[in-house]
């Protein structure tokens, strides 16, 4: 359920600031923190998540898996010093000893990603093998993160996350809808087209596999490739097709690119098109969008 702010964000910051302080020597350090701080609590009182002092070690993971498509490295680990110090001196929810773990910035890696063609990505899915191909596919067609791939689930085994929703989402495409496990444990609708659900079902597991990959568990339900694996492989493929990489995020920026033409033709303007886009690929910000359109 959707938590609401009950003051503003300055006033959030200041509370918890002037706590901070007084344990922290360096007027600079207080300065960032304070200027992290307000950004964070502007964020979260923006995506109804609650005030800063709301924030749990788990949540704020969460918060900094999403935030890690938008900021840098140094942004992101700043901003993890901040919410770390206010659990510790302020709101009590990490001890001295306790850390939250670093999360890795994917915000470079969304703005150097090149696009493919459908005729490029079915070049390197024809260097692949055919279990293999089956992911670069998915991930094509439904926008994936390579990660998402390993969380793929029917419709029915698990509900989604409260967000957004437009009438027109997935306008123009037919297809079976799954679920998948996006950036900060959000829980997303993504239709499959039904030759590839086909494949998908035959590659279903007796019984869920348990796969660790960069670190993270998760629960596979089919046979596909997934994660850091998929990733590597897609990467090879593409140099041997194309002899160039956009990695296998170039895939997303593909399904962006496409998405948006698609929803043009079916008489949607630019804004509304955006707002689709960003709810079909599960970061909910059409500023995101626009990053994968350049």
């Amino acid at each position: 359920m959707a938590k609401f702010a009950k003051s503003s964000p300055v006033k959030q910051t200041l509370s918890v600031i002037k706590i901070m302080q007084k344990s922290i020597s360096s007027v600079g350090t207080v300065a960032n923190y304070e200027e992290r701080l307000l950004q964070i609590a502007i964020n979260l009182k923006n995506t109804n998540q609650g005030e800063l002092r709301d924030l749990t070690p788990e949540s704020a993971i969460s918060y900094l898996q999403i935030r890690s498509e938008e900021v840098g490295q140094k942004t992101l680990d700043m901003e993890r010093q901040a919410i770390q110090s206010m659990m510790k001196k302020v709101t009590g929810k990490l001890n001295d000893k306790e850390t939250l773990a670093v999360i890795k910035s994917d915000h470079k890696q969304i703005l150097k990603s090149r696009s493919y063609t459908k005729e490029q990505a079915k070049l390197v899915g024809n260097s692949q093998t055919e279990r293999i191909r089956l992911s670069t596919q998915l991930a094509h067609i439904c926008g994936l993160r390579a990660h998402e791939l390993l969380t793929i689930a029917r419709v029915g085994e698990r509900p989604m996350s409260e967000r957004p929703a437009l009438n027109t989402k997935f306008s123009g495409r037919d297809g079976e809808i799954y679920t998948v496990i996006g950036k900060g444990g959000l829980i997303r609708e993504i239709i499959i087209p039904k030759e590839l659900t086909k494949k998908l079902e035959y590659n279903r597991l007796d019984q869920p596999q348990k796969i660790v990959d960069r670190g993270i568990n998760y629960n596979q339900k089919y046979n596909i490739s997934g994660g850091q694996r998929w990733s590597n492989s897609f990467s090879s493929a593409s140099k041997r097709a194309l002899n160039w990489s956009g990695g296998g995020h170039g895939l997303r920026h593909s399904y962006a690119q496409e998405r948006m033409n698609e929803l043009h033709f079916l008489g949607n303007n630019y804004i509304e098109s955006l707002e689709i886009v960003s709810q079909e690929m599960g970061h909910f910000r059409p500023g995101i969008t626009e990053i994968y359109l350049r």
